[in-house]
């Protein structure tokens, strides 16, 4: 397994973010720091105060940032009309499990949104940081938004294989960013959301996961665990998508555009409720 480097990724990430398009301009754009000085940016579409989504972005754990995933964020606020408070969490290898989880449940303590949102790795942090507010028996959040969410680390399920080369998501490359966020092997089924053996208690749940990805499976058998323990849950895997699609694939493809239109309207509905 070759060890990615690390620099080297990020610092194409912050390239390729420089040079896209920026997202809708915003009533207000504000960089802040939240609990413990950890850098949030705060969205918001109007004067108006709006319904406060939580976003954490993907990034394997050790790539992305407020920058890489601002488009998104501000895509988000404009067509959904709801607040964004994105978190730039601490990530691998210099901080490992659970650094990144703490971050997430800090900030949802701190500013009790209505959701907590993820794509990817962020997926896996926004459901992450729900079971352990549960745990602790503090308020979660009315709703989680999970966009292809990583919820296996012990990357056991069929799409690892079947999906995992010559896609835009390589499970080689994934098992080396899940060993630096997760370094001990033992700790990944306990860290993994669905292989946690309780779902009860869990929010109303928003699952989009696409075809052509790696993490689908784990991402549809998470939608059905959490229906099961009782969760309202919506979930839509959308065809002939890869994993990412929510990333400024709708420049590219008008099929990611019009999965990204299903995502906001299904957003809007969840959170204006």
């Amino acid at each position: 397994m070759t060890v990615p480097d690390v620099a080297e990724l990020r610092e194409g990430t912050r390239r390729r973010a420089a040079d896209r398009p920026q997202g809708p301009a915003l009533t207000h754009v504000e960089d802040l720091h939240g609990p413990d000085g950890l850098p949030l940016r705060h969205y918001r579409p109007s004067e108006e105060a709006r319904p406060l989504m939580v976003f954490a972005h993907g990034g394997a754990f050790i790539i992305g940032d407020l920058d890489t995933h601002d488009r998104t964020c501000r895509r988000i606020a404009h067509a959904c009309d709801v607040e964004v408070l994105a978190v730039d969490y601490r990530r691998a290898p210099e901080h490992p499990y659970p650094a990144a989880i703490q971050d997430v449940t800090a900030v949802l303590r701190w500013a009790r949104p209505v959701a907590v949102a993820g794509d990817s790795a962020g997926g896996y942090l926004a459901t992450m940081a729900c079971l352990r507010l549960r745990d602790a028996s503090e308020p979660v959040p009315a709703v989680q938004i999970l966009i292809c969410p990583n919820t296996d680390l012990t990357l056991s399920q069929p799409s690892i294989v079947d999906k995992g080369s010559g896609h835009s998501l390589d499970a080689d490359f994934l098992a080396s960013a899940i060993a630096l966020w997760t370094p001990g092997p033992a700790d990944r089924a306990h860290a993994s959301p669905l292989l946690t053996p309780d779902l009860s208690g869990m929010p109303d749940t928003l699952i989009v996961t696409a075809e052509h990805d790696a993490l689908r499976d784990e991402g549809d058998a998470y939608a059905r665990r959490l229906a099961e323990a009782g969760a309202r849950v919506t979930h839509r895997q959308e065809p002939g998508l890869e994993h990412g699609f929510i990333q400024n694939m709708d420049l590219t493809s008008p099929e990611a555009a019009a999965a990204h239109d299903r995502l906001f309207e299904d957003i809007k509905i969840l959170m204006h409720r």
